[in-house]
């Protein structure tokens, strides 16, 4: 016999603040995209949740990451700019901001014979993933690389592991864009763990990084809408609030309650300490960012866990040698 499945009311759920209104971006269309201009012959398409960007040329269109919940869409959206352009709509390049596929799972919609270019790490993480779906890029770079292609510029830089081991800042200077995924989500809190961060100090560091370019519109990936140099000075501050907060909380909570508590189950121990460290963390925070950044008392505790773990393993806050 089947076990009848477990039905959950809504009521039963929790309540979160409103969103924003800031936080939103334009609507669909009845296919479930949006795609609108940049600067030029730059465009950005969106589903509301993930984001993709391209460039028409004179040599064809160049494609940065290919999200697969937009999926063909992303196709349909560049035949509708280039059919109201009378340019060509053939993807002839593709580039790739890191490995993982959710920003690069509809790479094999494209051409077999498109160029795709990326890190040379995203090339090497794409070999060992093995997906079909995210052909490996043959083209790379280590350090710094500039795109001439169709008389249009894109400079694509890499300054060390971030939100994933290969992510890189992608700079279109004569479009005043510059495209950094998964660090900052214009008008929006990171979603758990720093948006699933791999590296909290390079993630840290990355919004410096886009704030040293010239530019003016921002494509972080996520969401349904472009951001502004304001928005990631404002993401750049509610990371350094919760660090500070961190700090306070490590050096503040007392762990002697849980390991009483739970004796010889240490992790139990372990967990209700460090559970309590990162709420500690997070609650100011939270107070401060809700109404501000939309999400930011969904999200923020989790954050806080993953930058308080850094903090004290990769800084070394609060550690004690045995005497």
């Amino acid at each position: 016999m089947s076990t009848p499945e477990a039905t959950i009311e809504t009521s039963d759920l929790p309540d979160y603040a409103p969103v924003p209104r800031a936080a939103l971006g334009p609507a669909l269309n009845d296919q479930g995209y949006y795609v609108g201009r940049i600067e030029r012959n730059l465009y950005w398409v969106t589903d509301g949740t993930y984001q993709s960007a391209f460039l028409t040329t004179s040599d064809g269109v160049v494609l940065l990451d290919a999200p697969p919940t937009i999926g063909h869409n992303i196709q349909r959206a560049v035949d509708e700019i280039a059919a109201a352009n009378g340019v060509s709509n053939k993807v002839n390049y593709l580039v790739y901001s890191h490995h993982h596929s959710d920003h690069v799972g509809a790479a094999s919609l494209f051409d077999k014979n498109v160029t795709r270019i990326g890190h040379e790490e995203t090339r090497k993480l794409l070999l060992r993933d093995d997906d079909p779906a995210r052909p490996p890029n043959e083209e790379t770079f280590q350090d710094n690389r500039t795109l001439e292609i169709g008389g249009e510029r894109i400079d694509l830089a890499y300054y060390g592991p971030n939100h994933s081991p290969d992510n890189i800042v992608i700079h279109l200077p004569d479009h005043d864009t510059l495209m950094l995924i998964d660090i900052v989500n214009p008008g929006w809190a990171p979603i758990y763990l720093s948006n699933l961060t791999e590296d909290i100090p390079g993630y840290l560091e990355a919004p410096a990084n886009a704030l040293a370019y010239s530019w003016k519109h921002f494509i972080g990936g996520h969401n349904g809408r472009l951001g502004t140099r304001d928005d990631v000075t404002l993401h750049q501050q509610y990371m350094a609030d919760i660090a500070e907060s961190s700090r306070k909380a490590i050096d503040t909570v007392d762990p002697t309650p849980y390991f009483v508590k739970y004796g010889e189950n240490v992790w139990a121990g372990l967990k209700g300490y460090l559970d309590e460290i990162a709420a500690t963390a997070a609650q100011p925070v939270i107070e401060k960012y809700t109404g501000v950044i939309a999400a930011a008392d969904v999200f923020t505790e989790s954050t806080t866990f993953q930058v308080m773990q850094s903090i004290r393993l990769d800084l070394g806050h609060g550690s004690q040698v045995h005497p």
